[in-house]
């Protein structure tokens, strides 16, 4: 089961060669955290991409006592601190669970042999990165350019389910809005 899931969600990105999957699959193991675990704090360089079997997490960062979350992945996503996993350099960012998590975990190492071994995977590798990074260009316009009801409305409309998922609070950390702000809008806003 777990590694169909995987499947499904790398073929998303490309499908690849039976070797190639082979290959990689046989290096992703289980992992589980408990609700509230941080996998990754801030200033330790990111050791293993994450693919979520289940449970919520979450990346954020502290300014000063203000939290503000990132990204938010959940089953079916791929889940870690990219940037300092493929650039293996400390992170400024914290990775925690909000909610007890299944995940798969590769290690910077055996992705790193995948990518020189197989260029198929190292495409695939270019073409998720790529795909990550406009989502968060997009998320960025949206910070920068939409009202607080705009922003609720985008995030609502691309993923409804977060509503059962996330804790409200952080909703409107994510979205950079006042937690009272968010609970209006979720009475007033009709989808």
């Amino acid at each position: 089961m777990s590694l169909t899931l995987l499947q499904k969600t790398v073929y998303q990105i490309m499908p690849l060669p039976t070797a190639e999957w082979e290959a990689m699959s046989a290096c992703w193991l289980p992992v589980q955290y408990k609700r509230k675990a941080m996998i990754t704090p801030a200033g330790e360089v990111e050791r293993y991409l994450y693919f979520v079997l289940e449970g919520v997490q979450r990346i954020f960062c502290l300014e000063g006592d203000k939290e503000s979350t990132i990204i938010f992945s959940y089953t079916g996503s791929f889940s870690g601190i990219m940037d300092s996993f493929q650039l293996q350099r400390p992170s400024p960012w914290y990775l925690e669970t909000l909610t007890a998590s299944k995940l798969l975990r590769m290690t910077y190492a055996d992705f790193n042999r995948l990518t020189l071994q197989y260029p198929l995977i190292e495409r695939w590798a270019r073409l998720g990165t790529v795909a990550a990074l406009g989502g968060v260009l997009e998320r960025h316009k949206e910070l920068l350019s939409f009202s607080a009801e705009q922003k609720f409305r985008t995030l609502l409309t691309r993923s409804p389910q977060v509503l059962q998922l996330i804790p409200q609070k952080y909703l409107a950390a994510y979205l950079g809005i006042d937690p009272a702000t968010f609970s209006k809008l979720l009475h007033a806003v009709k989808l």
